[in-house]
């Protein structure tokens, strides 16, 4: 079976167990500590990143780019019909969304209105451009689940317990993703793909008194704001 080793609220990590869930494929996890990374960890990941998969051969395989190509090599294809431009375009809008994660993460720890107003300029170029292409269908370019859903799937959570848990919408201008991000959002593949505690963490993290959406959360529930919705968030 394979192995993945996880810390909690990666998104990149999110990306390679949301795939395994898609295709059913059995793993087990072991989350670490990035501030207290175990000596074997750092022994067989050339990086001391996550995510790592370790193979039912004991080979350990790292960045999620790989794991991704490596888990769509060995175990059946989500969408096997795919011509090979296809791919290609998958692959681009994939890598699109692997870039953005950082950003967004940043976005979200904005300690400010103005820094997060500047921080989310280059999300909002990227969501305007994929707006664009998103066609009257389920999910990305099909009516099944695909890679591109995939890659854009830990965006599309992380947006939605901001918006839950806070008011605040990443995706208010942009109505067809707003519908994509609902349409995968019930697959339960999100929730499948992290940790039990995986919103309160985020939400620890994200929505503390050190960022501007954790702030206005705050000021929300003490004047009894109906726009902080969950309350095990904020």
């Amino acid at each position: 079976m394979l192995k993945v080793v996880s810390f909690k609220i990666c998104p990149f990590v999110q990306r390679v167990t949301a795939l395994l869930e898609a295709k059913q494929i059995p793993y087990e996890i072991e989350y670490i500590r990035l501030k207290e990374k175990p000596e074997w960890f750092l022994e067989v990941s050339p990086h001391g990143q996550v995510p790592l998969v370790i193979t039912d051969s004991g080979q350990a395989l790292f960045e999620s780019e790989a794991l991704i190509e490596y888990i769509e090599e060995v175990y059946p294809t989500l969408n096997s019909d795919r011509s090979a431009e296809e791919k290609a375009i998958d692959r681009a809008w994939s890598y699109l969304a692997s870039k953005l994660y950082l950003v967004q993460c940043s976005v979200q720890r904005s300690p400010d209105k103005n820094t997060l107003e500047q921080r989310s300029e280059s999300l909002n170029k990227a969501f305007a451009k994929i707006e664009k292409v998103l066609e009257n269908q389920s999910f990305f370019n099909s009516s099944t689940i695909g890679l591109v859903d995939i890659a854009w799937l830990p965006l599309l959570h992380r947006a939605d317990i901001i918006y839950r848990c806070s008011g605040y919408d990443f995706l208010d201008r942009y109505p067809k993703m707003k519908q994509w991000q609902q349409n995968l959002l019930a697959t339960g593949i999100a929730e499948q793909s992290v940790a039990g505690d995986f919103d309160s963490r985020f939400c620890d993290f994200y929505l503390s008194n050190e960022t501007y959406i954790g702030q206005t959360c705050s000021a929300n529930k003490s004047s009894s704001n109906s726009a902080c919705v969950s309350q095990s968030c904020c």
